[in-house]
């Protein structure tokens, strides 16, 4: 077995006995452990962990970062949170439009996006509701994956798979094929939550009022208007241009900088910058180097190609996806599988399938969404309780069971 596998599974360990200790360890810390090991065993050079770190997934959530925490900061927050969840007054409406409104939006605005966006939303809303938090973060966790599902830039694998696998028509396959079980698998979500925590859910909410003094900063809230703007406008114009197959592509990175601009440039900067979310930036690039790491090593190529497995089969596309994107997470799984499928002349079905497959692995644990570790570090810096790793698994297992077995259904 690589050293490079023998590192992530030890990462792995740590992860899910870190709540074990009596002062919980931050998941960035125990990755970045992970790469910096990755690098001393000589498993990964530091030319190649330098360029395994991707420019354009650090420099999006760099912005979308800074747009949240100037709401935080500015007081903008409480009325965001005020207006989203204005007709929800008890526990189950909340997980209604959390599951519903925010899921679905991940399918437009990417769901590492509504992670960011809504993680502080929920605590926000959870202030006087302690006993709500956790239900609400698996609702948001589960919803953004499986919300993510139905469009082609919903997830960057997604994309990946419509650009390399010359989708002729990216946005009305995903949605021709993929909208009636993701909304299926929405409502299996939205009861399995309900069921587990009904007693919690059902009872009423004290929200917050944001009272004039709850804004600190007017210019800010203003500046973070703007900004939100600027990125639903840049993200609707990213999903036109890409459909036309303009020769012009927007960056994901070029958007999110773009929108965090006005930001930048105002006085507020430094403190905002101070308070950001540095955590997990660094998580994201020790697992950039890590994933390098390991897939430098060869193994999971080669025992691919070893057995003598069916991997063009839509079912087995979909479990091995599932499977191996726990290890060598969704986006390089797909960069590995999609050559498999494009040789065997890939249908539209394989393509969904395996959309379907790697991002769908989001709901079985921490590690195989970006946007689970996005929610759970989030949670943790502003004092919440995150996702337990062996947790995570029981809730989410029997779910994406479900999730599984709903898509098999509708693909062919």
């Amino acid at each position: 077995m690589p050293v490079a596998l023998i590192i992530l599974l030890l990462v792995w360990v740590a992860i899910a006995l870190r709540k074990a200790t009596q002062r919980v360890i931050p998941i960035w810390a125990i990755m970045a452990v992970g790469a910096f090991a990755a690098l001393v065993f000589g498993q990964i050079s530091p030319k190649q962990a330098v360029h395994a770190i991707e420019p354009d997934v650090m420099l999006y959530l760099f912005g979308v970062f800074l747009i949240c925490q100037a709401a935080e900061t500015s007081g903008c927050l409480e009325q965001l949170t005020e207006k989203l969840f204005f007709h929800a007054h008890t526990g189950r409406q909340a997980l209604f439009i959390i599951i519903f409104a925010l899921g679905l939006s991940a399918a437009l605005l990417m769901n590492d996006t509504i992670a960011i966006l809504g993680t502080p939303l929920i605590l926000q809303l959870c202030r006087s509701n302690k006993k709500l938090t956790k239900p609400l973060l698996y609702a948001l966790a589960f919803a953004v994956t499986i919300g993510s599902t139905l469009s082609p830039i919903g997830n960057p694998q997604n994309l990946l798979i419509a650009v390399k696998g010359q989708m002729s028509s990216p946005f009305w396959d995903f949605l021709k094929f993929l909208a009636i079980p993701a909304l299926i698998n929405l409502v299996v979500a939205y009861f399995f939550i309900y069921v587990v925590h009904k007693k919690t859910l059902n009872e009423p909410i004290h929200k917050p009022e944001p009272a004039p003094k709850a804004i600190n900063h007017y210019q800010t809230v203003r500046l973070v208007k703007l900004s939100l703007m600027i990125l639903f406008v840049l993200l609707i114009a990213k999903i036109i241009m890409d459909s036309m197959r303009f020769s012009f592509h927007l960056n994901f990175s070029y958007i999110a900088l773009t929108s965090a601009l006005p930001i930048l440039c105002s006085s507020e900067r430094w403190v905002l910058l101070r308070r950001l979310d540095w955590g997990t930036l660094i998580f994201f690039a020790s697992t950039f180097v890590l994933i390098q790491s390991v897939w430098d090593s060869g193994f999971f190529q080669a025992n691919i190609n070893h057995f003598n497995i069916p991997v063009t089969h839509v079912a087995i596309i979909i479990l091995l996806s599932v499977v191996l994107s726990q290890f060598i997470s969704n986006v390089p799984l797909v960069a590995l599988y999609l050559p498999l499928l494009i040789q065997h002349g890939q249908s539209q079905s394989q393509l969904l399938a395996l959309a379907v497959g790697s991002t769908i692995a989001g709901n079985l644990s921490i590690l195989g969404a970006a946007s689970n570790v996005i929610i759970t570090q989030n949670a943790e810096k502003r004092g919440a309780s995150g996702f337990g790793f062996v947790e995570f698994i029981q809730y989410g297992a029997p779910l994406t069971l479900i999730n599984i077995l709903v898509y098999l259904c509708f693909l062919k």
